[in-house]
């Protein structure tokens, strides 16, 4: 039989108020919350099992957070710190640096008010590609790799446009010949392009 696990008695009134207010706070990170309840439900001699029925989750559970409040206080209640390196970018640059893909690309042409047509900057890429989206960052002041813009945009599902070359093409009536050149898609007319040059 396992060994009986009460939640130790609060410190002091301050204690014992700021768990029952988290208790039942609607507004607040929903795992002190929930952690929270455990707590309360134990000072109210609740058991491990029905403490796990009332928030819904394991017994087990239910025993590391109750034996985490019990060595280290309030502070128990939130999560401990994760292995593995940290995310390198916040979640600001990375919305920025997806934004940018959204605008139009510093070397596209823009239209004027005036009518006329031209490019914020005529050295720069025409269309978005990574190795413009990773220059573009580190111009706004954003230190990223261009794979790492890449496993973004694939996390995110977000495409950007791919830099299109004019001597190839994705159509299938677009067929090269051995050489290497583009093949007519239809055969010259007999008598009408006679005295054309070829």
């Amino acid at each position: 039989m396992p060994k009986i696990l009460r939640a130790r008695a609060p410190q002091d009134e301050k204690e014992e108020r700021q768990l029952r207010r988290l208790a039942t706070s609607r507004h607040g990170p929903a795992d002190w919350i929930v952690r929270a309840r455990m707590v309360v439900h134990s000072w109210d001699g609740m058991r491990v099992e029905a403490i796990a029925a009332a928030v819904q989750c394991g017994a087990k559970t239910v025993r590391i957070h109750l034996k985490r409040f019990n060595e280290q206080g309030l502070d128990g209640l939130g999560d401990r710190p994760r292995p593995g390196r940290h995310a390198r970018l916040t979640e600001a640059e990375r919305s920025r640096i997806i934004a940018l893909a959204t605008k139009p690309a510093p070397g596209s042409l823009q239209r004027q008010r005036d009518g006329s047509l031209e490019a914020r900057d005529e050295q720069a890429s025409a269309q978005w590609s990574l190795d413009a989206l990773t220059q573009a960052a580190h111009e706004a002041g954003i230190q990223v790799e261009r794979s790492q813009i890449r496993r973004m945009f694939q996390r995110e599902g977000v495409r950007w446009r791919r830099t299109h070359r004019w001597g190839s093409s994705d159509e299938r009536d677009f067929a090269r010949n051995r050489a290497g050149g583009r093949q007519t898609l239809h055969r010259a007319t007999p008598g009408l392009d006679d005295r054309l040059c070829r």
